[in-house]
């Protein structure tokens, strides 16, 4: 027989229960409020620190002080010092590049340049075609001396070298520019549009090995790559060799989409956040290359770089020759463009393999071991296919895969 619940129990229910619902929502609201006051109280400590800084420096500084300068400088200043060794800021300049890059369009004198080690000028190792540098007769090997009037021993990093030698269309730079014979000229050249290949070099070496040189992972890199691929295999090629070397690995879908025409079906690699949460970011379907694969890298092949590398390693098989990779294993976050132009990333996830690893730091370890020597590090530039003792050491090693070597 059931009971009857009289009004006062059902009233002291309905108390208790409204007394917990209260306790546990104060409970959140207080955990909200004390995080909402910690937030203010550290942004207050930002801005009172700036302000005597900044009050500081006005009220003494004898050198005019460039306000946009100073601030692309604050900016970068922030994303260098939040733990977050992959946050990035791009000036407007710099972000407008970058896109540039991306897209294979520049605007510019039309070469690729490193910062020489041995010389500590400006290096050309590319010369793109249908540009004013090759109009104008640059070769690879050659150097450019001075921008304007300056060093470019004075200029710095690659990056900025290579950024002074980009400009509007139509624009004018002067350059000091040494022959590879040494011959010293004095060039004017006025900037125009040019394409940017990701894949400088395909060839047929050794007999039947094909030889892919991949500088980047750009927009266009997926469709560079299938073409050049499939041209190698319709000459004869029996094995394969993808030169990775100082590949930083821009664009993490390109990667995955090279990887993909490689590799048989399955997950390719993944990501995942900040709270454990694993999502796929690509699976390969069932085409797959049927010859032998190596890879060859270097401490600067980074990113998707060092994940086409480690997904034909482990799905398909490939041998890695060189030296142990960058170790960038981590998905940067969408970009965030500002108001003046300029823009940010973050990381937003780790990157795993298909077997759920992270090279993160780490880099990937090669199979065969190719350490250049002091003397050929010096003459790292100066080498061809045939006679760079990695790309030796990467071909043979393709080659005995397929027992012809």
């Amino acid at each position: 027989m059931s009971k009857k619940i009289s009004l006062g129990v059902a009233a002291t229910i309905a108390i208790i229960a409204m007394a917990v619902t209260f306790s546990l929502t104060m409970v959140v609201s207080m955990k909200m409020f004390n995080t909402t006051v910690s937030s203010v109280k550290n942004k207050e400590r930002q801005y009172n620190k700036l302000s005597e800084i900044d009050r500081f420096v006005r009220a003494g500084e004898f050198f005019t002080i460039d306000e946009d300068t100073l601030n692309d400088k604050l900016a970068a200043g922030y994303m260098s010092g939040i733990n977050d060794r992959y946050a990035i800021y791009y000036t407007a300049k710099e972000y407008s590049e970058k896109q540039a890059i991306e897209k294979g369009t520049l605007t510019g004198i039309g070469v690729a340049v490193v910062n020489d080690a041995s010389s500590g000028y400006a290096r050309i190792i590319r010369v793109y075609n249908n540009s004013p540098a090759s109009e104008a007769g640059l070769q690879v090997g050659g150097f450019i001396t001075a921008i304007g009037e300056e060093s470019t021993k004075n200029i710095g990093s690659t990056a900025r070298l290579t950024s002074r030698l980009l400009g509007e269309e139509g624009t004018t730079t002067a350059i000091t520019y040494l022959t590879p014979d040494r011959q010293e000229q004095q060039l004017s050249l006025v900037h125009s549009n040019y394409k940017t290949p990701t894949i400088s070099t395909s060839q047929l070496t050794a007999g039947t090995c094909g030889y892919l040189r991949i500088d980047a992972f750009t927009t266009g890199t997926a469709s560079e790559f299938k073409t050049a691929v499939d041209n190698l295999l319709q000459q004869g090629a029996t094995c394969l060799v993808f030169d990775l070397r100082d590949n930083a690995g821009e664009n993490l879908n390109a990667g995955l989409v090279a990887a993909d025409y490689c590799v048989p079906s399955g997950e390719i690699a993944k990501q995942q956040d900040k709270d454990g949460n694993v999502t796929v970011l690509r699976m390969s379907d069932e085409n797959e290359i049927n010859v032998p694969m190596v890879c060859l890298v270097n401490g600067a092949t980074s990113s998707s770089a060092e994940l086409f590398a480690n997904a034909l390693r482990k799905m398909g098989g490939a041998t890695i020759v060189g030296t142990k990779t960058a170790g960038m294993g981590v998905v940067l976050s969408d970009v965030q463009s500002f108001s003046d132009g300029s823009a940010a990333y973050i990381t937003s996830g780790l990157l795993l393999d298909n077997e759920d690893q992270s090279w993160n730091n780490e880099g990937l370890k090669p199979d065969i071991d190719a350490t250049l020597s002091v003397d050929e590090q010096n003459s790292y530039y100066d080498y061809t296919i045939d006679t760079d003792p990695q790309i030796s050491k990467a071909v043979n090693a393709a080659m005995s895969l397929t027992g012809q070597n």
